[in-house]
Parts: C-alpha cells; sequence; structure tokens
C-alpha cells in the first residue's frame, strides 16, 4: 500500500494541478466555444519546438526549444483575437479547427525530416504522467501559477468577454487586446500540462469537468468547485484503476473523466425526467 502510494503520489499532483487551472481554463472555454483550442495550441506549440530543433540542432526539451514553442503560441493567440474580431462571417471555432489541420500537416512533412520526430509526437499525444519527475512538476506548477494569478487578476474582463463577447465589444471593451492575453495564458498553461499528460489528457481535464459542472449550475463559482470535485475525483480513481489493472495511467485518468460525464449526464436526465413527471397533473 505504502508503495502504491509512493508510486502515485507525483502523478497525482500532476493531475490535482492540472485539475486546478484547466478546469477553471475549461469554463471559459465552453463559454467562449472554443473546445478544440487546447488541441491547436498543443500543435502550434509541438511545431515551434519541431522548427527549433531542426534550424538550431537542439533537443526538443532544451530551454531554446521551449522559447520557441511558446513563441510560436504567442503568434497563434495574437491571429485567434483579430480574426474573431475582425473576421465576423467566420466562426472562431472554425479558425482553430483550419488552424490546427493546417499546423498538423505540416507538423507531419517535418516529421520525415526531424530526427526523433514520431517520439515526440507519441509523447506529445499520450504523454508520460506515470513518469512525472519533480522538475517537471515545479516548471509546470511555476507555469501554472503564473497563469493562474494572471487569470485572477484579469477575472472580470475575461469573464465579461467570455458571458458577452459581442456586448463586451460594443461598450469600447478592447476585446483584441483581451483575447489576446487569454490565448496567450492558454498557450503557457496547455503547453505546460501537454508536456506532464499528452494532448488527450490535457483534453479531458479541460472540457469534461467544465461540461459536468455545466448540467448542474450556471453560476461560475459553484461550477468551478463541482468541476474540481470531478477532476480530483476521476484522477484519484483512475489512478488506482491503473495501478490495479497495470493500465496506462494517462489513459484511465481520461476514462474515468468520460465516466463520470455519462453517470452526471444520466443522473441529470433522470433528475430533469423526474420534475417533469411530478408537475405534470396528469390525466
Amino acid at each position: 500500500m505504502t508503495e502504491a502510494l509512493i508510486a502515485l503520489g507525483l502523478p497525482f499532483l500532476a493531475c490535482v494541478l492540472m485539475t486546478a487551472i484547466l478546469a477553471y481554463l475549461g469554463l471559459h472555454v465552453l463559454k467562449r466555444e472554443v473546445i478544440f483550442i487546447d488541441i491547436a495550441v498543443a500543435q502550434v506549440a509541438a511545431l515551434g519546438a519541431m522548427a527549433a530543433h531542426m534550424g538550431f540542432h537542439v533537443h526538443a526539451d532544451s530551454a531554446l526549444a521551449s522559447a520557441c514553442a511558446f513563441g510560436a503560441t504567442l503568434v497563434a493567440a495574437l491571429f485567434f483575437a483579430v480574426v474573431r474580431r475582425r473576421v465576423e462571417r467566420l466562426p472562431i471555432e472554425a479558425t482553430i479547427g483550419i488552424t490546427y489541420a493546417l499546423v498538423a500537416a505540416t507538423a507531419l512533412f517535418m516529421i520525415g525530416k526531424c530526427t526523433g520526430g514520431h517520439t515526440h509526437v507519441q509523447h506529445m499525444l499520450t504523454g508520460s504522467l506515470l513518469w512525472v519527475n519533480r522538475q517537471g512538476i515545479a516548471w509546470a506548477a511555476a507555469a501554472f501559477a503564473a497563469a493562474g494569478i494572471s487569470f485572477y487578476l484579469c477575472r472580470r474582463p475575461f469573464q465579461r468577454i467570455s458571458d458577452d463577447y459581442l456586448g463586451s465589444a460594443d461598450t469600447g471593451v478592447n476585446v483584441i487586446a483581451w483575447d489576446f492575453l487569454f490565448y496567450a495564458l492558454c498557450g503557457i498553461v496547455i503547453t505546460a500540462a501537454v508536456q506532464l499528460a499528452g494532448v488527450v489528457v490535457v483534453f479531458c481535464f479541460l472540457v469534461i469537468p467544465a461540461t459536468v459542472s455545466a448540467l448542474f449550475s450556471s453560476r461560475w463559482h459553484i461550477r468551478l468547485v463541482i468541476a474540481w470535485i470531478t477532476g480530483i475525483t476521476a484522477s484519484v480513481l483512475g489512478l488506482a484503476f491503473s495501478r490495479i489493472g497495470d493500465f496506462s495511467a494517462g489513459v484511465s485518468v481520461a476514462l474515468l473523466l468520460g465516466l463520470i460525464l455519462v453517470m452526471a449526464s444520466a443522473a441529470q436526465a433522470g433528475r430533469t425526467l423526474l420534475r417533469t413527471t411530478t408537475n405534470d397533473p396528469g390525466d
């Protein structure tokens, strides 16, 4: 038992850190209808790192590669912010999808020219949650803390824009500048999280807890608490399941998040049906 707790300690801490920041970010993502922002940003960051590897012959985990990856996400953040405001006929989700497709195609082209490219792509998708180390945890915690403080300080304009983008723009809010900052912070969080757990797990942490919370409340604070509870519960059960069944830790946590969503949806549907039946006067 003690051995299991020691082995799962760092993976659980990684899950707690990701839940803390991604649950909050997920609330905004759902409100803004930019569900696939994490996949697009992760792919852009990966392309930046691969470009550094090919152009400067540095390792994908080096400081220069990380700087290039983050620089690429800043360019993407500015692009998303400007297009959302200036190109009104193109939905932002379509912009994100097109960006992902083009960047992914470019990355696939570069993989054939980049030594170890396939390994890098596999790591980006699946991560290595079970093998996270203290250094990786410390780096992610620092990145999440910096982004979290920024989100807190800018919470009012961020929430206002998430709730009513057009209304905010009409009242004189500089939505391009605030959107750029929002997407840049997303880039920091998602790039660090993907290094820990991979795109698939990060996507689940970003979207599923926020979706579960949306089933039960429309108030931001209540939704955030529900999302945190969902993420922590799935982390505990998923890591325990992976230990008992000798499964991949990241995949197990992702599957438990999905199972919780299904159960929450069923519970909410049953609750709605019961309320309808109770209020129905009958024959």
